[in-house]
């Protein structure tokens, strides 16, 4: 079975999620993302501690993706540092787990 993972990503506001989780869908790098927000941020950066408003973005996909997943992430994103954060899914729908697995690239394909 499948390594399925969900990835944590901020962003600056909500257009900017739409538009890296719809070039990730395109991309079938994620089967599905749930974008949540404004959000309150608390974070160091430059030394001091820092707050923004972001919208939180939580994405389904598979873990032999992930690598292509966060280049994608990076290329378009407008953080210097963007949130990019695997985790496991340990359990879940056996129906939902398939669809993923419908809706993602093949393992084979690259």
């Amino acid at each position: 079975m499948s390594s399925y993972i969900v990835v944590f990503m901020t962003a600056s506001d909500k257009k900017e999620a739409s538009k890296i989780v719809r070039s990730l869908l395109n991309e079938r790098l994620i089967a599905c993302a749930n974008i949540v927000g404004p959000v309150s941020s608390l974070f160091w950066w430059e030394g001091k501690i820092d707050e923004a408003s972001e919208f939180l973005v939580i994405m389904k996909s598979r873990r032999d993706l992930f690598k292509k997943l966060s280049e994608k992430v990076k290329e378009t994103h407008s953080y210097e540092v963007p949130e990019i954060l695997e985790l496991p899914i340990t359990e879940g729908l056996p129906s939902y787990l398939e669809w993923m697995s419908a809706s993602l690239h093949g393992e084979d394909d690259g």
